[in-house]
């Protein structure tokens, strides 16, 4: 069987793509669980690596979790409630464990269809990218389920508490032009001009020293949930980190000199 997701670097630039095109990028099974924590651990580890771009193979982004194990009550839906909460915590709820563990910045190029959570994946990622081909969908409701993969918790996040529980409560899927519009994605492009787009948007994020990207995405993962004081103490401590990186000193050194930085990886 082929991997569940493609690594390709691009320099500082780790390309993934979910690899599943049969099932429309399905979320489901050990393999690809794993494939998502094995990843971002290897990502977390070369520091030559500064950001990640997400994307998914074939017309789909994410259809989601396998309708067709819900409907054989299967796999990860099988067994008891209780044993079905154990599948959840042992299975796909791994997914945003290993997003909130990540430490390089990763961008979503939705490509097609992100529903329930296809969606949800695409909230799991810090800047979201979408074709104007691409519909999302936080459709659990439709075929009789809650948000198990903590939909419920990333979505409000991304698009506000209002639009959050409008689709979560209807279901309803929605375009890409109506995503912008809901702050769900930062971006519509054509496309053939998608990867283009995500990958100069990559660029120049990458662009930056790469620890200090790593420390100013923990600053903004803690302002989901922490306080102000918290933010500040965390700030202060990165802060004190970076003034004494070798980084630092060239950033400051190239401003005066007047080029641009080379940083180390």
């Amino acid at each position: 069987m082929n991997d569940p997701i493609l690594c390709e670097l691009r320099g500082p630039v780790a390309l993934l793509t979910l690899n599943r095109p049969d099932t429309r990028n399905a979320l489901s099974g050990e393999a690809m669980f794993a494939a998502f924590e094995q990843l971002f651990e290897r990502l977390n580890a070369d520091l030559s690596v500064g950001v990640a771009v997400l994307t998914g193979a074939g017309s789909a982004f994410c259809s989601g979790g396998n309708v067709a194990e819900m409907r054989n009550r299967s796999g990860m839906f099988g067994g008891s409630p209780e044993q079905i909460a154990v599948n959840y915590r042992v299975g796909i709820q791994r997914i945003p464990r290993a997003f909130q563990g990540l430490h390089v910045p990763i961008i979503a190029a939705v490509n097609g269809a992100a529903i329930g959570a296809g969606n949800d994946l695409a909230c799991m990622c810090d800047i979201r990218i979408a074709s104007s081909t691409a519909r999302f969908a936080e459709s659990f409701v439709k075929v009789g389920i809650v948000p198990g993969d903590g939909g419920c918790w990333l979505l409000p996040r991304v698009v506000g508490m209002s639009r959050a529980a409008e689709l979560a409560l209807t279901g309803d899927t929605i375009d890409a032009d109506e995503a912008l519009r809901m702050g769900l994605v930062s971006r519509v492009v054509a496309p053939e001009a998608l990867m283009i787009e995500a990958m100069k948007l990559a660029d120049r994020i990458a662009a930056n020293p790469p620890q200090v990207l790593r420390w100013t995405k923990q600053l903004l993962q803690q302002a989901r949930t922490g306080s102000l004081d918290e933010a500040l103490d965390t700030a202060g401590r990165f802060q004190g980190l970076a003034h004494h990186t070798a980084d630092h000193t060239e950033a400051v050194t190239a401003f005066f000199e007047k080029r641009t930085p080379v940083f180390g990886r």
